[in-house]
């Protein structure tokens, strides 16, 4: 069986591969139409998300029988179509996991603590005290939007605090050791802190709008570790002014493109974004929540386990 690798992964996925007898081919820097041309020779694709796989790539890999994500999210394969011509889809969101529920929680207590402000501050040659007085997050409820393996993570990662953990998920009997499942109505009246751990689906697209927001009953923080399409930024802008969110750690952005690599498709900023740079009590990372050295070893292991399971 051969494969064909589109992104670079980890050094053991293509020698564990080769191992198993797998005939591995790269290619990192072609375009999509060269990749279209010579896909009807592989049997198997690895991808991140370099490009996407629509139906005129799926039907110029006429021998294909399974595409790898090295990621969570499969929202860059059609995966309806893919699936009725009958080829596998491997994603690794255990991979990741880890990661991400660390990385949600360093955004939480840097957004209490103030750090990120504080930091900059000292910095500057300013000592303010008073200003950056912190709140603790023991006695506060946390609610997950997603109860899947990254928000399962990140649930464990608060065993150490005395918090409550609510999550609402379209799924039913997702309540564990570490959450209890409610509904998105109690979940509005009771939180304190809102964080998103969903995929990118119809139903999630723009699920952060004013609506949403307005259904809270209480101010909250918001932290999205998850798609950047889920939050409609200029109505998260709306209500920071507000105050009916009073801060938002965010991994990913609306403005994002599909490959997760650049952020914007032109150099025009839009003002929702400019309010965000400067507001201080927001926190910027570049889509690295489940980007980690630990991370990139066990994404391309999870991969390379799940292929040896189905086609060894």
């Amino acid at each position: 069986m051969k494969i064909l690798h589109i992104d670079s992964n980890h050094d053991l996925m293509l020698k564990q591969l080769n191992t198993l007898g797998f005939t591995n081919h790269t290619d990192y820097t072609s375009t999509k139409e060269a990749i279209l041309n010579k896909i009807q020779n592989y049997q198997g694709v690895i991808i991140r998300s370099r490009f996407s796989i629509d139906k005129d790539f799926l039907d110029a890999a006429i021998n294909l029988k399974f595409i790898g994500r090295v990621g969570a999210g499969l929202e860059n394969i059609d995966c309806e179509y893919a699936e009725s011509k009958g080829i596998k889809l491997i994603a690794a969101p255990e991979g990741n996991r880890n990661a991400v529920g660390e990385h949600s929680l360093a955004m939480l207590l840097s957004l209490f603590n103030k750090l990120n402000k504080a930091d900059k501050e000292i910095r500057n040659g300013k000592w303010l005290r008073e200003n950056n007085r912190g709140i603790e997050l023991d006695g506060k409820t946390v609610g997950l939007i997603g109860y899947g393996n990254m928000g399962k993570a990140f649930a464990k990662k608060l065993r150490g605090f005395d918090v409550e953990v609510l999550c609402y998920d379209l799924k039913s009997n997702m309540s564990d050791v570490n959450c209890k499942q409610v509904s998105l109505k109690e979940l509005q009246e009771k939180v304190d802190i809102l964080s998103l751990h969903t995929p990118q689906t119809e139903l999630t697209i723009n699920m952060v709008n004013q609506d949403f927001i307005n259904g809270f009953k209480k101010p909250f923080w918001l932290i999205n570790t998850a798609r950047g399409k889920s939050v409609v930024t200029k109505d998260l802008v709306s209500a920071l002014k507000k105050e009916k969110i009073l801060g938002a750690g965010l991994d990913v952005l609306e403005y994002e493109q599909a490959s997760f690599e650049n952020l914007f498709v032109t150099n025009k900023i839009p003002e929702a974004f400019k309010y965000l740079i400067e507001a201080e009590n927001i926190l910027l990372s570049p889509h690295v929540a489940g980007w980690t050295s630990e991370s990139k070893e066990k994404l391309a292991q999870t991969i390379v386990d799940k292929i040896k399971a189905e086609f060894c």
